[in-house]
């Protein structure tokens, strides 16, 4: 495919002058913490490109501790004088107070399902042996920290239903650990894995050990930081040390292969994956476990498309897979004749986008994406179709796991507007059954969802959804939050949330626009946005708010942007290339400094997307966008509260500490630049509940002041109402 190059800034930025005058009269401007620079340049194919704040890629020095503890301070001073800020946590934690469920899931002989009561940091681990049993506690992380911050990371139950392996958490790193619980007693054994990263675990048959994988041990000091590569998958004996660990595949000549092994359910085969990174294509390389000597085996060995295993019939492998059908589907690999002109196609493409199967009951369950919302069909095992299955409502289901003998399913459906509720799912008749239903403090009739479809710049019909509550006048006056991330083949789709539920209350609108870059219609959309073409989804972006305020939803004066991790980059991306449009921004946790990032802990494996600064015209391309680069002296940038956290080692704080520093010095107008690091937390994943009403209540607080929203009688309920500050 050839990519066209993505614009320059210049095309797309009026110049830093004539912003500057369009900057609001009145308002104090902040005083900032002292940043200093350093004369640190770079050479770039050429161009010499300044990176003064280099010194804030060290989390561990004096420094940086200095800065931070400084940036913290002013933030927490801001957000301590804003007025609805105490009442909005209030509602938050009032609202958040809710029983949830996870999907079940059955392994040997029991069912096994989280379960958080409301306010608990970490959602529980329970098991039974029958649906209407009483839940037996088995492992509850919020005993493993008494402020929540240790999560579980993954688990698994070994066949005979006798163990279970879990990984854990801390702060919100990515570095995981793995212990072993024995199920009757409750108590862990001896086992303990460490430098565990991006993995789960697969047990054998016999249920004696498991396969799972890890990295070398990296340097105590710099383990937040340091690359990852070499990647090996192990096989680990119950009872035994990680250093008697046996080294199943490994790849001296691939720094960059990660592997992840799976045992089939007949326990004949060991499947592994290869990834390279977040590539959307792997390869597939396989055992014989009952096989003495038996090699590892290469199936799919040209990395040319994804290949998700789902199941075997002996030596006949199913797969999800893209090859030659951009929006997915079912196809046959027989391994003693596995050249492609053989591959038997069992479901062909679909209309749909293909997002994940499973066989269940002698049936293939499949879930579609159909413009960015849940459909889900059956078919029998030689790809006649069964049935759709017959959802409670427009929205998102999750689910449908389990084995080919298993009867029933569980699966999970929710909206904008409908707290995830929990199926069982009966393969054989397609009847759905209610398992769990939560009763959150909100009146659902009172809001609506709404999707429209708008142009982008260059024509592409973009799908956006619009929450808020009914009776929503079109004056241009509602504070909106428009939300994207647009990258890496994920797909956003309606999902209830605490945090958008106390912003519609608060008499907000919540947008969500289906960016190119993500998964929402296969291959194509997702490859549409990335390396060479990224700056179509920072267009989508901008058209979705250029369109919310032709048909005066909004204005320029109420309107925040935000996201994190690539959506971080996005909300950065658009704030720098046109700080006219929007009022506040939202960066959380952002890539924000494109020619460095792949110089950090698994940053090398976002190429894929983004590309290198190392090559020349991804480089022209990324220095175009890159919102670290882009910022301009003189300009009046959207009022701005960057997140990020001390131990996020996917995405290093670095890249918002260096953003936040430069667009301190470059902020030309009175609209705040704040940036709250938060401690013991990372990326996101496994947030304990406190610290997430924390980082919310502050996100709408600063929202309320900087947008000058005068909240309505009742817009926080439960309180009285207060003004924003002046």
């Amino acid at each position: 495919m050839h990519l066209k190059h993505a614009l320059t800034l210049s095309a797309i930025l009026v110049s830093g002058g004539s912003i500057a005058q369009q900057c609001p009269a009145g308002g104090q401007a902040l005083t900032y913490p002292v940043s200093k620079k350093t004369d640190q340049v770079d050479d770039y194919h050429g161009v010499k490109v300044a990176d003064p704040y280099r010194w804030l890629e060290n989390g561990n020095s004096d420094d940086t501790k200095a800065w931070i503890e400084a940036q913290n301070a002013l933030t927490q001073g801001f957000l301590e004088k804003i007025p609805a800020r105490a009442a909005i946590r209030e509602r938050l934690t009032k609202l958040w107070n809710f029983e949830r469920f996870s999907v079940p899931f059955k392994e040997g002989g029991r069912y096994f399902f989280n379960r958080n009561d409301g306010l608990q940091n970490q959602a529980v681990l329970y098991t039974v042996k029958q649906l209407d049993d009483e839940p037996r506690l088995l492992l509850d992380p919020n005993k493993l920290a008494t402020d929540g911050t240790v999560a579980l990371a993954g688990i698994a139950v070994s066949p005979n239903g006798k163990y279970l392996a879990y990984g854990t958490a801390a702060s919100g790193s990515d570095w995981n650990e793995w212990k072993v619980r024995d199920i009757d007693s409750g108590k862990d054994t001896a086992d303990h894995l460490q430098w565990v990263k991006f993995s789960g675990a697969s047990w054998a048959h016999d249920s004696s050990g498991f396969f799972y994988s890890r990295y070398d041990a990296p340097k105590e000091a710099t383990k937040l930081a340091d690359v990852n590569y070499f990647q090996k998958l192990y096989f680990h004996k119950l009872g035994t040390s990680q250093d008697n660990d046996v080294l199943v595949y490994d790849r001296p000549d691939q720094k960059e292969w990660g592997f992840a092994g799976h045992v089939t359910d007949d326990g004949k085969y060991l499947i592994v994956s290869i990834s390279q990174g977040t590539e959307q294509k792997n390869r597939v390389y396989y055992k014989e476990l009952g096989k003495k000597d038996a090699k590892m085996l290469p199936l799919l060995d040209d990395f040319d498309a994804s290949y998700d295993f789902i199941d075997n019939d002996g030596p006949v492998f199913l797969f999800n897979s893209n090859k030659d059908a951009p929006k997915g589907r079912i196809i046959a690999i027989d391994t003693r004749h596995p050249e492609a002109e053989k591959w038997q196609v069992i479901v062909p493409e679909a209309e749909q986008t293909l997002q994940g199967a499973n066989v269940v009951d002698q049936r293939l369950v499949l879930d579609y994406l159909k413009d960015a919302r849940s459909q889900v069909k059956v078919f029998t095992l030689d790809g006649k179709l069964v049935r759709e299955v017959d959802l409670p409502g427009i929205g998102s289901a999750s689910g449908f796991g389990g084995k080919r003998h298993d009867k029933e399913t569980f699966y999970s459906f929710t909206s904008f507007t409908t707290p995830a509720s929990i199926y069982r799912y009966d393969v054989a008749s397609g009847k759905s059954s209610l398992y769990r239903q939560p009763k959150v403090d909100f009146d659902p009739s009172a809001f609506e969802t709404r999707q429209v479809f708008y142009s982008s710049k260059d024509g592409t019909r973009v799908p956006m959804f619009i929450v808020s509550k009914k009776g929503l006048k079109l004056d241009g006056s509602n504070p909106t939050y428009l939300y994207g991330y647009g990258g890496f083949n994920i797909s956003l789709t309606p999902a209830f949330s605490v945090p958008n539920l106390a912003w519609m209350e608060m008499g907000g609108v919540y947008a969500l626009p289906n960016l190119r870059g993500g998964g929402e219609y296969g291959k194509a959309w997702h490859e549409a946005g990335t390396k060479l073409q990224k700056q179509n989804v920072f267009d989508d972006f901008i058209g979705a708010a250029q369109w919310l305020i032709a048909n005066q939803y909004t204005s320029p004066q109420k309107l925040a942007i935000g996201g994190g991790s690539n959506g971080g980059l996005l909300v950065g991306a658009t704030m720098v290339q046109r700080p006219d449009l929007f009022a506040a921004a939202i960066p959380a946790v952002g890539v924000m400094d494109m020619l460095r990032f792949h110089k950090f802990t698994i940053g090398w494996g976002w190429t894929s997307d983004y590309g290198s600064s190392d090559n020349a015209d991804e480089f022209k391309a990324l220095y175009a966008y890159s919102p670290l680069h882009n910022l301009k002296p003189g300009t009046c940038y959207p009022a701005t509260l960057v997140t990020t956290a001390d131990h996020d080692d996917r995405v290093v704080p670095a890249h918002s500490f260096k953003f936040a520093a430069t667009e301190q010095a470059d902020q030309a107008g009175a609209a705040p630049v704040l940036i709250r690091i938060d401690t013991k937390a990372g990326h996101g994943a496994g947030k304990p509940t406190s610290k997430q009403i924390e980082e919310v209540a502050d996100r709408w607080g600063f929202l309320t002041k900087v947008l000058d929203m005068h909240l309505a009688p009742g817009a926080v309920a439960g309180n009285p109402p207060e003004p924003s500050a002046d």
